[in-house]
C-alpha cells in the first residue's frame, strides 16, 4: 500500500487568527502542535480538552470536492486543520494508529464542520460540504517534527 504525504501544515496563534502555512512542526505528545492555538490553550475549543483536539488532519482530495461540487475554492489553511494530506482515507483512521513521518498519532473522531468554521472562514456553505469529509481529530502519541511531504503510514 502507498503510503500518503503530508501536502501542508498550519498553525494559528489564537482562536480566530488567520492560519499560516510552515514547512514543518514539532508535535508535543499530549500538547499539539509547538505555536498552534491548541498547544497553547488559546484555540475555540481549548475550555473543553480532549486528547482527540492535539491535532487535526484533512485530506486535499476534500478541499478539490469542494471546488468540483460546490464551487467553493479554498486555500488549504482555510480549512482551520493542522495538516492537509493527499492519498490516505482519514475517516478509517478513528481508533487507529497511525505515523506521519517520526510522529505516531492515534485518530479520536471526525472532524466535523462547525459554526466556528462556517463564521471564521465567512462561507457557511462550507458546512454541508465538509460533512464526513471534514477531516480527523487525532492525540499525539509520539512527539517529534512533522515536514511538509512526509509520509503518512498507518
Amino acid at each position: 500500500m502507498t503510503p500518503g504525504r503530508v501536502e501542508s501544515i498550519h498553525l494559528a496563534m489564537e482562536a480566530g487568527a488567520s492560519m499560516r502555512g510552515v514547512p514543518e512542526a514539532t508535535a508535543l505528545p499530549g500538547v499539539g502542535l509547538e505555536g498552534d492555538r491548541y498547544a497553547t490553550r488559546m484555540g475555540s475549543f481549548s475550555a473543553k480538552p480532549k486528547p482527540g483536539r492535539q491535532i487535526t488532519l484533512i485530506e486535499a482530495e476534500a478541499i478539490e470536492a469542494l471546488a468540483l461540487e460546490l464551487g467553493l475554492v479554498l486555500a488549504p489553511g482555510e480549512t482551520r486543520r493542522n495538516l492537509v494530506t493527499r492519498g490516505v482515507a482519514l475517516n478509517h483512521l478513528v481508533g487507529q494508529e497511525f505515523t506521519v513521518g517520526e510522529v505516531r498519532l492515534r485518530g479520536h473522531e471526525l472532524c466535523e464542520p462547525c459554526a466556528t468554521l462556517a463564521r471564521v472562514t465567512g462561507k457557511p456553505q462550507i458546512l454541508p460540504g465538509l460533512i464526513h469529509r471534514g477531516g480527523l481529530r487525532a492525540e499525539i502519541l509520539g512527539g517529534g517534527v512533522i515536514r511538509v511531504g512526509d509520509s503518512v503510514r498507518i
